[in-house]
């Protein structure tokens, strides 16, 4: 899991600012030291990117060598396995404090929040500020857009008249649910607000990542393979929505939307699947009423009293 590792810990930027409360550890170094333990317990510590400490002890004439180069750590230790495993369980559990936090907020809000995921270049960016623009005045709407460099997608979506908030990860390859926490404090949501997260684009480490979303819609262009849900089941296996996208591309290629349909529904069953074009504007109407559907479904769990 890339979390272990803490790929582009430190590096985030929200708007151009540091985010708050992410332990920056530079990875771009090399260097080797030698620890000699002559009779005695040692005991010593690394710290990484998400702030879990990991200890290693050891014991008597032992030689130990470090080597740290670029996001490698390589130790020579009876138990790494756990101990790595364990540190991915403190990442995933931190994140998903993070996530149930956001979760409750969202929900007594009635703030409806949809996680865009897909390969890069499905076409999400332009199927979203097409939506903004044909849905503008129906709802309250926000974006947070999430890449690893550039304001280029939050400068596109601005320009429909939409507040969004870019999030840039660095080296790191997905959205956290600490970076919605404070995107969506710096964009001052409102209630009743329909929120869209354009995650990095990317068909697996998003997947492993609760933001405490409402719901998930992957897309797919037509552009792409039909075993794209085969090779990246988790990806589709937690979609509430697939949105097979460019469809006005299908006279021109020999892809089957079918085969994909039915790969998508073997590791999901029963997933619900619209055909769109950002482009032509086809399928877009029952795209736009499942959106005002989910929307109201939001609204009415924040009406109901707290138990």
């Amino acid at each position: 899991m890339c979390g272990v590792c803490g790929c582009g810990a430190g590096e985030t930027r929200i708007d151009g600012k540091p985010l708050d409360g992410h332990h920056h550890h530079d990875h771009d170094h090399h260097h080797g030291h030698d620890h000699h333990h002559h009779g005695h317990d040692h005991t010593h510590e690394h710290v990484m990117p998400d702030g879990t400490v990991v200890r290693h002890s050891h014991h008597d004439h032992h030689h130990h060598d470090h080597h740290h180069d670029h996001h490698a750590h390589h130790h020579d230790h009876t138990g790494g396995s756990a101990r790595l495993v364990a540190v991915e369980q403190d990442i995933l559990a931190k994140n998903d404090r993070f996530a149930t936090v956001n979760r409750r907020l969202f929900e007594a809000t009635g703030v409806l929040v949809l996680n865009l995921m897909s390969s890069p270049g499905s076409g999400k960016t332009t199927l979203l500020a097409r939506t903004l623009t044909d849905l503008k005045g129906r709802f309250p709407a926000a974006v947070i857009e999430g890449d690893q460099q550039t304001s280029l997608d939050a400068e596109r979506i601005r320009a429909t008249g939409a507040p969004a908030i870019q999030v840039n990860t660095g080296k790191g390859c997905h959205l956290d649910a600490q970076m919605v926490t404070q995107a969506v404090a710096e964009l001052h949501v409102r209630p009743g607000t329909v929120l869209f997260v354009e995650n990095v684009g990317n068909l697996v480490c998003p997947a492993g990542f609760d933001l405490g979303e409402t719901a998930r819609v992957v897309v797919i262009s037509v552009t792409e393979g039909e075993d794209k849900p085969l090779k990246y089941p988790n990806m589709f296996a937690g979609a509430d929505l697939l949105l097979v996208n460019k469809v006005d591309l299908l006279p021109h290629l020999s892809f089957d939307l079918d085969a994909l349909v039915a790969n998508a529904r073997k590791v999901r069953p029963h997933l619900e699947v619209i055909e769109v074009s950002a482009t032509s504007g086809l399928g877009l109407a029952r795209w736009y009423e499942w959106v005002e559907a989910a929307r109201a479904r939001q609204a009415a769990h924040a009406l109901q009293p707290t138990p």
